[in-house]
């Protein structure tokens, strides 16, 4: 007999290709299978793209030192044009990472969308996907993680991210929503305009005239809202846009001492807010795309925040100028509040009167009721991301690893809570939950307003097989992480704030039986790993066998 499945018939059965399972309509009096989408190619309209003009000097570089911006905020003409260009082609559909084997590739996803995106308007654009990626090369360690290439994602590897309390520059984390402008510091400045007394720019150098503005250094945690993401995606996928849900895992969280001033101080110079102005709009020189519309980052934080002294003009980080993936010449550092509100490349300050209606603060960033999805989801039924809650995460030993020890395990990983709030207690449990151990304070890292603490513990697990190790953390203000994944489940994937659960193989050595297996292993030269294998000498003599049962109550029980 010829099967006549489909060779992957049965992992579409058991949801491992769930990209292609058929949805199923049972709105009627029978069940309708509806066969996924097909991307039927794409297509372009050349004359159409022709008639917008030509794009090299639509989208000509606008200021001499500035490789890679184009400004789109104040020319909506120019706006008009890109979506025309954008509107006139089709493009393949965004990478599948969540409903089927995320690729075994580093980058793991290359922005194919974004790149086409930036080549398709061409002009300063032309060399942004290809300029950043040399950026990345150049400026991050080795061993960094790529999770999307362009724009650029990364995070250090699990057992790199705690290695110091401080995270050096080429491992701290990078989440990129456009390509890396290359700025010059000389012909760099900085417009601050909008519901302000009296609007003005100013130079790196005026920023730095500590005459004028007193030098301000922080030490901050920057984490973003999608840390740990890859959690909710392995048994709840989301949303799927590679660039607002990258597959982050516990490394996208990272440390650095910061430098630069108070933007309180600067709204101050040009003679503080007018009536009306009660939120800050900060522009980044990056170009960002959504649904077709192109656009400079945006995003706003309110009066209160800066007028707190919580938001930082930086151009220092661990004591080196900005580097140009961070946001060289100068960025913003808000304290306690997600990685997306820090703008890199700032280059304008606007005060407003509401929150910005930009598409990353008014459609991104939200955090959704978990019965809102694709098929009914509407920005105004988000709450707006800012303050990150309390999370933590176990850093060693990874999950499915297989651990021998001598009655305790040893663990180490983060904790952080966002808005001023610090770590008080992180705890430790071997068996998913039931019973808790609390890190003892010297095995925490220093306490600090605005960062995270790292940590190490033995961890006592007298058991052996599969458990389940769980880390939580409780901040100062006594809040504390969800204990399941589906607690922190929302459409958007993001803050991942659950309890931090992996599942390790125990091998208890000071047990008798098993001291004496792990030096038959040695002796024989014979793998423990990887664990299903088969093992390759009998575990107990015949003579054993029969004497056992010969001493004990036999195996079977006659009536």
């Amino acid at each position: 007999m010829e099967t006549v499945n489909r060779p992957d018939e049965w992992k579409i059965e058991q949801g491992l290709a769930g990209a292609k399972l058929p949805f199923l309509d049972q709105t009627g009096n029978e069940t309708i299978a509806i066969p996924p989408h097909q991307w039927e190619g794409a297509t372009k309209n050349e004359a159409a793209i022709k008639a917008v003009g030509d794009p090299n000097k639509l989208f000509c570089r606008e200021l001499e030192g500035w490789k890679g911006y184009v400004e789109w905020e104040k020319y909506p003409e120019k706006k008009a044009k890109a979506h025309k260009i954008l509107k006139s082609q089709t493009f393949p559909p965004n990478a599948e990472f969540q409903m089927g084997p995320i690729p075994n590739t580093n980058p793991v996803l290359p922005g194919t969308h974004w790149k086409l995106w930036h080549h398709a308007i061409g002009g300063e654009l032309t060399d942004v996907p290809e300029d950043s990626w040399k950026t990345v090369l150049r400026e991050k360690h080795p061993e960094m993680l790529h999770l999307l290439q362009f724009p650029y994602n990364g995070e250090p590897p699990k057992r790199l991210v705690t290695s110091k309390a401080i995270t050096p520059n080429p491992l701290h984390f990078v989440r990129n929503h456009g390509g890396i402008p290359l700025i010059e510091k000389d012909k760099w400045s900085l417009t601050l305009d909008g519901l302000v007394a009296n609007p003005k720019s100013y130079t790196l150098d005026d920023l730095m005239d500590e005459s004028k503005f007193p030098r301000m250094e922080k030490l901050v945690t920057i984490q973003c809202s999608g840390t740990r993401r890859i959690e909710q995606i392995s048994l709840y996928p989301g949303q799927g846009d590679e660039v607002p849900q990258a597959p982050w895992a516990e490394g996208a969280i990272g440390t650095a001492k910061y430098v630069g001033i108070s933007l309180k101080k600067v709204i101050k110079d040009c003679g503080g807010l007018i009536k009306g102005g009660k939120h800050l709009e900060l522009y980044g020189a990056e170009t960002y795309f959504k649904s077709d519309e192109v656009m400079n980052y945006l995003v706003s934080v309110p009066w209160s925040k800066v007028k707190a002294n919580e938001v930082i003009l930086a151009w220092e980080m661990n004591g080196e100028p900005l580097p140009k993936i961070h946001g060289y010449p100068l960025r913003v550092v808000v304290l306690g509040y997600i990685g997306a509100r820090s703008v890199k490349w700032l280059y304008r300050i606007k005060a407003i009167k509401n929150p910005t209606i930009a598409p990353v603060q008014s459609k991104e960033y939200l955090y959704f009721n978990q019965q809102v999805g694709k098929h009914n989801q509407r920005p105004t039924d988000g709450i707006q991301i800012q303050e990150m809650p309390v999370s933590s995460a176990i850093m060693s030993p990874w999950t499915k690893q297989v651990v021998i020890h001598n009655g305790k395990i040893r663990c180490k990983g983060w904790a952080y809570s966002g808005g001023g709030r610090w770590p008080e207690r992180v705890e430790l449990s071997a068996d998913g939950g039931f019973s808790w151990y609390a890190v003892p304070n010297e095995n925490l890292s220093a306490k600090h307003k605005w960062t995270w603490r790292t940590w190490e513990f033995d961890l006592p697990c007298d058991v052996e097989g599969w458990v389940e190790i769980v880390c939580r953390c409780w901040d100062n203000s006594l809040n504390t992480q969800p204990l399941n994944i589906r607690a922190a489940w929302n459409w958007g994937l993001h803050v991942t704030s659950s309890a931090h659960r992996i599942s390790v193989y125990s091998v208890n050595e000071s047990r008798a039986l098993t001291k004496q297996r792990l030096a038959k292993f040695e002796e024989t030269g014979s793998p423990l790993a990887p664990l299903t294998w088969p093992e390759e000498f009998p575990t107990q003599s015949l003579e054993d066998y029969k004497k056992y049962w010969r001493e004990n109550e036999p195996r079977d029980v006659d009536d």
